[in-house]
């Protein structure tokens, strides 16, 4: 065990880092969501910023190589990743792939559609998922719901912008796969949940690297263009994950489902803020079902 030396005497480290165990066990899990949904969607409204110095590929190259370089950093992911069996291994290598095809998808969508737009299609992946696992008529009626929602959200811009769309709903697909392989790794025994994370997200830049390497290369001899992807990892791939697997770890994924459909509201209130992305009443009234949708869903869940 290490140890350090404090006026001759031997302490654990592992003594010194008990209070801090305490604080984030003392905390809600509901504050850990809170502080994910925050994130969730202003790191990636700082990366709207950002697509005018670095192509979309390469801004999603920053991210996640500015989070897999914090996460080694902090946690030396590789000796967790090589002390898994087979079955956890292959749990994170297929997150990592997540990872990497989930933010390339959201960043072409969100370059092309406004954040709320991609924020409230998003969903539509976890309450057909539930729909499927459990033919309830609330659910039917939950995606009946939502499904409106986003046809208010997308039939005008089939024809405008059918690129975003369609990465936009690729993003929901993969969004869906993150809930259910994150929350797997939050609850797998003997692994934490931020240290398979970690390895994920180093597996991630691996994945990216073919796809957004060529496109970020200019961005490295640009101090500023760096230090705003550093920013935008550290907001969108750092702070909301590692809130998400402490949340995760405490509430059941119907709980953490219904909880989610709070964040596009969140993304509608950070597009109007930071990018002056002003919905219409459309757009509001389409992201208001959405949400109606999850929260209708997910009780039928809580309920079953």
């Amino acid at each position: 065990m290490a140890i350090v030396s404090q006026g001759g005497n031997t302490t654990p480290i592992i003594a010194l880092a008990q209070p801090t165990r305490r604080r984030v066990d003392e905390l809600p899990a509901e504050a850990y969501f809170v502080g994910s949904a925050i994130f969730h969607y202003l790191g990636p409204s700082f990366a709207v910023l950002l697509f005018a110095r670095v192509d979309v590929l390469g801004v999603a190259w920053l991210r996640i190589a500015s989070a897999a370089a914090i996460f080694a950093l902090w946690r030396r992911p590789w000796r967790t990743f090589l002390e898994l069996d087979r079955g956890g291994r292959t749990l994170i290598v297929a997150l990592g792939a997540v990872f990497a095809s989930m933010n390339v998808c959201f960043y072409i969508s969100i370059d092309r559609l406004p954040l709320a737009t991609v924020a409230a299609i998003e969903f539509i992946g976890p309450i057909l998922l539930a729909a499927i696992g459990a033919r309830t008529s609330r659910n039917v009626a939950a995606v009946a719901t939502a499904a409106v929602g986003v046809y208010l959200l997308t039939h005008v811009r089939f024809e405008g912008e059918p690129i975003g769309v369609a990465f936009a709903f690729a993003n929901a697909a993969l969004f869906t796969a993150y809930i259910v392989l994150a929350h797997r790794v939050a609850r797998r025994s003997g692994l934490s949940g931020i240290d398979g994370l970690a390895a994920a997200m180093l597996l991630a830049f691996l994945f990216v690297s073919p796809i957004g390497l060529s496109s970020a290369a200019h961005a490295l001899s640009d101090p500023v263009a760096i230090a705003a992807g550093i920013a935008v990892g550290v907001t969108s791939s750092v702070i909301p994950y590692v809130f998400d697997q402490l949340a995760m770890a405490r509430l059941a994924r119907a709980t953490y489902a219904l909880f989610v459909a709070l964040l596009p509201a969140t993304a509608t209130v950070v597009g109007v803020i930071v990018l002056q992305q002003l919905p219409s009443l459309v757009d509001l009234a389409g992201i208001a079902l959405v949400m109606a949708g999850i929260v209708l869903h997910q009780a039928s869940a809580a309920d079953s």
